[in-house]
Order: C-alpha cells, then sequence, then structure tokens
C-alpha cells in the first residue's frame, strides 16, 4: 500500500458510506468533510516523499488486470501530476465545507447522494492523473464522466439535463477516438517486442516514439482531440459554458478547476512524449488555436450577462495560454503552463465560489441584478477583487508567475503568436475589472439587492383616479434587501485559496522545483525523437 493507493482508495471507501446515508444529511456532511480533510492531510506525506531528483515515476504500483492484452492497472506519479493531485484534495474540501452556502440541493435530493457522487469524482480524477497503463487512463477518463453527468444532470439549473448530456457526448466521444489511437499505439508496441503487445506508458513511450511520422501524425490526432475536447480549446469548447453555467457551484469548481486540466495533462503525459514528431508537425495548428482561444475566450467573457458562465469563458482563455506554453517546446514556457494548470484551479476556484456566495444572497446569477454589493459586503466584495486580480494576473498573486514564463518562454521561440497572445491579457484587465465594478462599485442596485413590492397602476392623476384597461403597469421601488457580508465559516472556507494565491504570488519556488524535474523528461523525449 503506498500513499498514491491511499489517496485512490480513501474518498472511494468514504463514497461507498455516504450511499447508505441518504436520509440523514447533517451526517452526511459532517462524513464527507472528515474524509476530505484526511484525504487533504494525506497530501503532506504523499508530497514529502516525492522526490523532483528521483525517478520520473514515483509511488509505482502495478497488479495483473488483463494480462493476456498486457493491460495493468498501474499507477504512479510526476511532478506534474503530483500538484493536480494536491490539488484536487484541496477544492473537494472546500467544495464538501459550502455546501448550503453556495448551493441548495433541489426538492427530494439528499447531501447523502451528493456528496457521494462528489468523493467518487474526486477517487476516479486522482486515478486518471495516476494512471501510467494507457489502456486504464482511458477507462478512468471514460467512468468519470459518470458522476459529473450525475452531478450536473441531478443537482444543476433549469437547463442542467441539456448541459449534462452535451458535456456526456462530447467528452465520451473524444474517449473513444482516444481508444482507436491506443489501440494502435498497442499494434506498433506488438509489432516491435514479437508479438506481445502491451499498454504500459514507458514501454509505448519507448516504441511509438520510432514510428514513421506519418503514423504519429495519426495516432496524435486520436490523442489530440480527446484531450482538446477536455481541455477545452476553441472550437472544441462549446460545452463548458452550458455545463459550468447549469452545473451547482460546488460542482463548477472541480469541473473548471480540476477536471478541464485532464485534457492539459494528457498533452503533457501522453501526445508529447509519446509521438514526438507527430507533435512537432502539427505544433503549428495548436498554436493556432490557443491563440484564438486567448482572444475568442477574452472577448466572450466581457459580452457574458451571467457570472457563472463569464467564468466559463475566462477558462477558455486561460487554456489558451497553457497549450501556448506546452507547444512552443520550451523549457520556461512548459513550466509557466504547468504551474498555470496549478494556479487556474486556485484563482478560478475561489473565483466560482465567491460568485456562489453571491448568488445564495441575491438569488440572480445575472450581472445586471447587481450593483454596490461591496457598501453592503465589503468583505466579500474584496475576496472578489482578490480572486479577480489572480485571475488577470496581478503581479504579486499566483497567477502572474506562471503567466510570465509562459509569454517569457514562447516569446524565444514563437514571438508572432505571442505578441498577438499579450492582447488577451489587456482583455483580461478590462473585464474582470468590468465585472467587479458592475457587481460591487456604485450605488446599491439590481433586482438582487433591492426588493420590489407589488406593481401598482400609475393613476391619470392622484385626485380624479382614473385607472382602468390600459391603465400603464410599473414595479415600486421597495427597501433594500438584508444582505449580511461573510460568516465565520464562509471566512474558513475561502482562507486557504486566499494564503495559497498570495504565498504562491511571492514564493513560487515549491512548486516550480517540483514541476521543473518532470518537464524537462517530457521535452527531452520530445527533442530526442527521431
Amino acid at each position: 500500500m503506498t500513499w498514491l493507493l491511499a489517496l485512490i482508495l480513501l474518498p472511494l471507501a468514504g463514497s461507498l458510506v455516504l450511499a447508505f446515508l441518504k436520509g440523514n444529511d447533517r451526517a452526511a456532511v459532517a462524513t464527507a468533510l472528515a474524509v476530505s480533510i484526511v484525504e487533504f492531510l494525506l497530501i503532506i506525506p504523499f508530497w514529502a516523499s516525492y522526490s523532483p531528483s528521483g525517478e520520473r515515476i514515483q509511488q509505482a504500483t502495478t497488479m495483473d488486470w488483463i494480462p493476456n492484452f498486457g493491460i495493468h492497472l498501474s499507477f504512479g506519479t510526476d511532478g506534474i501530476s503530483l500538484i493536480m493531485i494536491a490539488v484536487i484534495a484541496l477544492l473537494v474540501p472546500i467544495v464538501v465545507g459550502a455546501l448550503g452556502l453556495t448551493d441548495k440541493l433541489p426538492a427530494g435530493r439528499s447531501a447523502g447522494g451528493f456528496l457521494s457522487l462528489i468523493l467518487l469524482q474526486e477517487a476516479i480524477t486522482i486515478g486518471v492523473f495516476a494512471a501510467t497503463d494507457v489502456f486504464l487512463f482511458y477507462v478512468l477518463f471514460e467512468i468519470m464522466l459518470i458522476p459529473m453527468y450525475f452531478l450536473i444532470g441531478g443537482y444543476g439549473g433549469r437547463r442542467r439535463q441539456y448541459a449534462a448530456v452535451k458535456f456526456f457526448l462530447y467528452s465520451f466521444l473524444g474517449g473513444l477516438i482516444m481508444l482507436a489511437s491506443a489501440i494502435g499505439a498497442y499494434s506498433l508496441a506488438s509489432d516491435k517486442l514479437g508479438g506481445k503487445g502491451t499498454f504500459d506508458w514507458a514501454t509505448l513511450v519507448t516504441v511509438v516514439r520510432d514510428a514513421p511520422t506519418g503514423t504519429q501524425i495519426w495516432l496524435f490526432l486520436g490523442f489530440f482531440l480527446a484531450f482538446a475536447i477536455k481541455a477545452p480549446l476553441v472550437p472544441f469548447h462549446t460545452w463548458l459554458p452550458d455545463a459550468a453555467g447549469q452545473a451547482p457551484i460546488g460542482v463548477a469548481v472541480l469541473l473548471v478547476g480540476v477536471l478541464d486540466k485532464v485534457g492539459t495533462f494528457g498533452f503533457l503525459r501522453y501526445c508529447l512524449p509519446m509521438f514526438p514528431e507527430g507533435s512537432k508537425a502539427l505544433a503549428p495548428l495548436v498554436l493556432i488555436l490557443s491563440v484564438i482561444g486567448v482572444l475568442y475566450g477574452s472577448i466572450l467573457a466581457a459580452g457574458q450577462r451571467d457570472m457563472k458562465r463569464f467564468i466559463a469563458y475566462v477558462s477558455i482563455a486561460h487554456f489558451g495560454f497553457i497549450a501556448l506554453g506546452i507547444f512552443t517546446f520550451n523549457e520556461q514556457a512548459m513550466v509557466g503552463s504547468v504551474s498555470y494548470m496549478l494556479n487556474h484551479s486556485l484563482s478560478t476556484g475561489m473565483l466560482i465560489v465567491v460568485i456562489g456566495l453571491i448568488v445564495m444572497r441575491g438569488g440572480s446569477s445575472r450581472i445586471s441584478d447587481y450593483g454596490g454589493m461591496a457598501k453592503v459586503t465589503p468583505l466579500l466584495g474584496g475576496m472578489l477583487l482578490l480572486a479577480g486580480l489572480s485571475a488577470l494576473s496581478l503581479p504579486g498573486t499566483n497567477s502572474f508567475v506562471s503567466e510570465f514564463l509562459v509569454l517569457l518562454g514562447s516569446f524565444v521561440d514563437q514571438p508572432v503568436y505571442t505578441i498577438i497572445a499579450t492582447v488577451g491579457m489587456v482583455l483580461a484587465a478590462a473585464y474582470v475589472l468590468w465585472l467587479y465594478q458592475r457587481i460591487m462599485q456604485g450605488p446599491v442596485r439590481g433586482d438582487a439587492l433591492v426588493g420590489l413590492r407589488e406593481p401598482v397602476a400609475l393613476r391619470a392623476s392622484v385626485e380624479g383616479g382614473g385607472g382602468g384597461p390600459g391603465t400603464a403597469i410599473a414595479p415600486e421601488l421597495g427597501a433594500r434587501k438584508a444582505i449580511t457580508d461573510l460568516g465565520k465559516r464562509e471566512i474558513a472556507i475561502l482562507a486557504p485559496m486566499v494564503i495559497l494565491i498570495i504565498g504562491l504570488g511571492f514564493y513560487p519556488k515549491p512548486m516550480l522545483d517540483t514541476i521543473t524535474p518532470s518537464v524537462q523528461a517530457t521535452l527531452s523525449a520530445v527533442q530526442g525523437g527521431k
């Protein structure tokens, strides 16, 4: 039993326990919170056991599954997967602790069922990041769609079924295409190894990289499409605004903060080292899509009327930056991209939680329903500002070093794409500050903050009456709604993200030291192609 296996099995066991606590919401929340906190505490020895100067894959464990086809239950971690496992272990207790503050469960739905799916999602996602058998990765890649489908479709907004089905079909189709490429890689390995095929990741890396460039391109495309949909990159992004807009706040935190990173993680773990020549051949196409994503996501974010859809388009722009750094094949840019995966999870996760707290107070996610809220909730306004500044990569926040490294490294090899992408930085400042100004600044206004009394008839004259058919009807402005600032429990939920956003902004060295050796190994595999 390794620390890694414990991290997978603990939330899985917790999910099974919660499935039997559907009739007791209080016990379910307490159990889920306890399991998720223990899971986060296990990250400490897990992280301590990782040596950046050691083997590429550590905490490795392998068990036979279908040995006749070279398929094993194989897990291990490197610096890239380590930080993503740590992120999900951090975000799940925040999601559990925020239940009731950011989300109200639909009538007839229990906290036990909801939290059971959350912990199941955590266990499967950690397995995805840790899998070192390509077939096992594919299976977990597809299975992780199931709890998310039910979380969105069973607990989401008015159009939740449409959003859940769209999310599932897009990702499932991408997974099937990836399976076809995985089988192709298996066949190449079988030919090279004398008829004994394997799905072992390390073996496939050494075998497939020697295939002809044309073969690599086709196999690369199968994996790339699956990961481009998951990330998502434009034009494979259309499922995300619907899914994020309809998902409960806690589910949106995991969807945008963690599950999307499986796509960019897949680029680094599978596409680049397995198909180095295919990656280099198609890199210009990916760079074009990345720059389009930065600009498209930024422009669309500025035009959104719904706060949750706003976050979805912000994420699309950020994923363009991440892909830009990966496919320039520059060490600084790639380190920046991997750190961006972590920092995007923190800044976007906090932004979603804060927006959830706003929506629970005002009862609406429409931006136009708010105004001047900082006068009523100054602490909540400060949290929105901090999360927004992190999202736009202000110096001193966690995202700055990531975006700076991406742009610095990318400019060396791809100056044109980098210059175009910098426009996204300017747009980010505009749309983030615009959101904050609309919601928090100015006089207190908007239906979410100011109550409306029953409509009254506008009479022709006060004395003479009038009224009758055709009389204009208008609402009468009521008193300001009773809205409170952040409470102790809400502050406790936001505190870990605040600490990390500021801490990594001023001292990112531990994060970069963990990431860099794995990035160097990936880049070496690409540059050492045929």
